[in-house]
């Protein structure tokens, strides 16, 4: 016996693969964005880190600036590859009275898609040893 129209409307049948058309997409999208965001963090921090560590080098007794940027670019080139930096500039300058080593970095941030910001800079700074 063949059921009645009525009761093949009212069927669930077939509704879990429209269910999941629909939430796939949204799924996949809360994803991408998840990951963006680890990855824009992890590079946010590495930058972070080479910066100062850059800074700590260019800081020492009778360094140099160019010898922070040497140290951060192999740094940078060791950790997230070659291409990331954009540009590096350290120098020597003042804070509250305190002679430091500034070391900047302006990086591109990977993307997943098209969401978020494309640049980031950051910057180290550690205090100049006296020679």
């Amino acid at each position: 016996m063949k059921p009645s129209l009525g009761a093949r409307l009212r069927s669930d049948r077939g509704s879990a693969a429209v269910e999941f058309a629909l939430v796939a997409p949204l799924v996949l999208l809360v994803a991408l964005g998840v990951l963006q965001l680890a990855l824009a963090l992890h590079v946010r921090s590495t930058l972070t880190a080479a910066a100062a560590e850059g800074a700590r080098a260019g800081a020492l007794a009778y360094s140099s600036p160019s010898f922070a940027e040497k140290r951060t670019r192999a740094i940078l080139s060791e950790a997230l590859g070659g291409g990331t930096a954009a540009s590096i500039e350290a120098d020597r300058t003042v804070v509250g009275g305190v002679p430091v080593m500034r070391v900047r970095i302006t990086a591109r941030l990977p993307l997943v898609g098209f969401m978020g910001p494309t640049a980031l800079s950051v910057e180290g700074h550690a205090m100049v040893e006296r020679t």
